[in-house]
C-alpha cells in the first residue's frame, strides 16, 4: 500500500468520493475509471511514469481528480493559478515540466509561458459528474513513452518551498511519501468511509492535497471541494456538504468565526466530529471560540511541505488537545535537535523529524541537503528550520522559526525572491525584505528600500510594480524608503529584528 493508486484501489463501487456544490458526486468507481482514462490518454499524448506534469486549474473537483489520476501515472506538479507570467515561466523551467494542463478555454499567464518554454499543453473539459474530465492534447503527441505503473520510489508529486537565502528548493515526494501522510492522516484523525471533509484550502498548497483529499480518499470517505475559501458562502456550502469535519488555516477560522453568529441553525443542524487547523499557528483564543461555537474538538496539527505535509497532531478525545501545541508526533518520529551540531538533544532546539513520509532530499541541491539533513545512529533526520520543545507527554510546543521565510497567513514568501523582484525596477538601488506582525495574518511582509541617486518612485510606485510581477499575497503591505538601510556588524543587511527597527511592530 505504497503508491497514490492504493489508496483508492478497494473502495465500494457507488460509495462518493467527490462532491461539490450544486452538482452531483462522483464515485470511487468513477475516480478509478477516470484515472485509468487519465492515463490512457497521458500515454497517448506521449507522457508516462517520470514525465512531469505542472496542473493551473481553480480549486474545485477537477482539480482534485486531475492531482488524484495524475498522480497514478506521472508526477504531478500543481501551480498556484495566481502566479504571473514571470513565475510561471521560472516554475515551469525549475521542475522541467513535460506539460501543462489547464481548462478549456483558458487563456491566463500560464499559457505564454508554457509556449516560450515548449511545454505541451493540455486541455482539461469539466464533465457533469464533479470531478469528471476529459483530456485533449494541443498540437502533435510528444513521442515514446513510459507506460508502466509508478513504483514506491516513483516521484508521485513536486512543490516548491521557500528560504531566505537560496532560490526556491525543489521538494520531490515519493509514492511512499504521499501514501504514507495520507495514512498518517487518517490514522490519526480516525477518518472512516462515513466521513465527509468540506474542503475549502486551496489545491497547489501540501495541506489541501493530503490533509483533505488525499487521506479522505484513503479513508474511502467523501471530499466536498468549494472552490476556494469565501466566508460568505462557507455555512451554505456546510449546509449542502453536511460534512464531518474541516480543515484550514487560522485567518480563515477567525473569518468562519465572524459570520457564525448569524448561522448558528446550520451549525446546529450539521453538527461535525471534529475541526482541524493546520499551516500556521492556531491563537489559543481563537481556538477556545472555535471549540465553543461549533461544539467539537479542536484538532491543530503541524506540517510541512518536506514531510508531505503532517508531522504532529493533537489527538482526538479522550486524548488531549492543548491549546498553543501543535501536538504529539503523528507519524514521522519527532525530535528536538542541536541547532548547529548533528545530535539529538532534549530541552529547546531545532525541531527534527524522521519517517516514510519525509522527501529523499532536495532536487538538485546539495548544499541544501547536507544543511537540513543529518544521521544518528544509522537514522536520517530532517531540520525543520523551526525551534521548539517537547514535553514529559510528548506535546510539542513550537517557540520560533529558525528561518526568515515570511508566514502570511500560511503562505510562505521567500525573502529573498521579494528583493531580486524589486531590485528589477530601475530607481531601487538596495532592497530587504522582512516580516512584518499582523494581528491576524500572523505576518505580512515589509522591505527596507534605498533609491538610487536622483530616483523619485515611492511607495505606491513600488507596489504598483509588484503587482505586475508577483502573486497578490507576496506584494509588500509596508514599504519603508530610507537614506540607508541599517546593517549588522559585518555589513549585513539583517532580515531579523528589521521591522522593530523601523517601528513597524506597534
Amino acid at each position: 500500500m505504497t503508491t497514490y493508486a492504493s489508496l483508492i484501489a478497494n473502495h465500494p463501487e457507488d460509495a462518493i468520493a467527490i462532491g461539490a456544490p450544486g452538482r452531483a458526486g462522483l464515485s470511487y468507481g468513477a475516480l478509478r475509471a477516470l484515472a485509468s482514462q487519465t492515463a490512457d490518454a497521458l500515454h497517448g499524448f506521449g507522457i508516462g511514469r517520470g514525465d512531469r506534469v505542472a496542473i493551473v486549474l481553480p480549486n474545485g473537483p477537477e482539480m482534485a481528480t486531475a492531482f488524484a489520476c495524475v498522480a497514478q501515472c506521472c508526477t504531478t506538479a500543481p501551480l498556484n493559478p495566481a502566479y504571473k507570467q514571470e513565475e510561471y515561466a521560472f516554475y515551469l523551467a525549475d521542475l522541467g515540466a513535460k506539460a501543462l494542463i489547464v481548462l478549456a478555454g483558458y487563456d491566463g499567464p500560464a499559457l505564454p509561458a508554457a509556449l516560450e518554454a515548449g511545454v505541451a499543453i493540455i486541455r482539461l473539459t469539466p464533465g457533469e459528474a464533479a470531478g469528471s474530465f476529459t483530456l485533449s492534447l494541443e498540437g502533435e503527441a510528444l513521442g515514446a513513452v513510459d507506460t508502466s505503473a509508478p513504483t514506491a520510489d516513483d516521484i508521485a508529486l513536486i512543490l516548491h518551498t521557500s528560504g531566505t537565502t537560496s532560490r526556491p528548493k525543489i521538494v520531490p515526494l515519493l509514492q511512499s511519501n504521499v501514501a504514507a501522510s495520507a495514512r498518517n492522516i487518517e490514522a490519526s484523525l480516525a477518518l472512516t468511509p462515513a466521513d465527509t471533509c468540506l474542503n475549502v484550502m486551496p489545491l497547489f498548497h501540501i495541506h489541501g492535497l493530503i490533509a483533505a483529499v488525499s487521506a479522505t480518499l484513503a479513508s474511502g470517505g467523501q471530499v466536498f471541494c468549494a472552490p476556494g475559501f469565501d466566508a460568505l458562502k462557507f455555512f451554505a456550502q456546510m449546509a449542502e456538504a453536511k460534512p464531518s469535519w474541516y480543515t484550514a488555516v487560522p485567518t480563515m477560522h477567525q473569518a468562519i468565526l465572524s459570520r457564525a453568529p448569524r448561522n448558528a441553525d446550520v451549525i446546529a443542524a450539521n453538527p461535525l466530529r471534529f475541526l482541524r487547523s493546520s499551516s500556521a499557528s492556531l491563537p489559543p483564543q481563537v481556538f477556545a471560540e472555535l471549540q465553543e461555537t461549533f461544539n467539537a474538538p479542536v484538532i491543530e496539527g503541524y506540517g510541512m511541505t518536506e514531510a508531505a505535509h503532517q508531522m504532529a497532531s493533537n489527538p482526538l478525545p479522550p486524548g488531549r488537545q492543548i491549546p498553543g501545541s501543535v501536538g504529539i508526533a503523528a507519524g514521522p518520529k519527532v525530535a528536538i535537535a542541536h541547532e548547529a551540531e548533528p545530535k539529538l538533544i532534549d530541552g529547546t532546539g531545532e525541531i527534527v523529524i524522521s519517517g516514510p513520509n519525509v522527501t529523499p532530499g532536495y532536487e538538485n541541491n546539495d548544499k541544501a541537503n547536507a544543511d537540513n539533513f543529518f544521521e544518528v545512529a544509522g537514522e536520517r533526520w530532517f531540520r525543520t528550520g523551526d525551534q521548539g520543545a517537547l514535553d514529559a507527554e510528548g506535546y510539542l510546543r513550537l517557540t520560533g522559526r529558525l528561518k526568515e521565510i515570511i508566514n502570511r497567513g500560511g503562505e510562505k514568501i521567500s525573502p529573498l525572491e521579494i528583493d531580486e523582484m524589486l531590485m528589477d525596477h530601475p530607481d531601487v538601488a538596495q532592497v530587504v525584505a522582512f516580516a512584518v506582525p499582523h494581528p491576524k495574518l500572523g505576518e505580512e511582509v515589509g522591505a527596507a528600500i534605498k533609491l538610487r541617486d536622483g530616483a523619485t518612485a515611492d511607495a505606491n510606485a513600488l507596489k504598483d510594480f509588484a503587482k505586475t510581477r508577483v502573486a497578490e499575497f507576496k506584494i509588500p503591505r509596508h514599504i519603508v524608503i530610507l537614506d540607508e538601510i541599517p546593517k549588522g556588524a559585518t555589513g549585513k543587511m539583517q532580515r531579523i529584528g528589521m521591522a522593530e527597527k523601523l517601528g513597524l511592530t506597534t
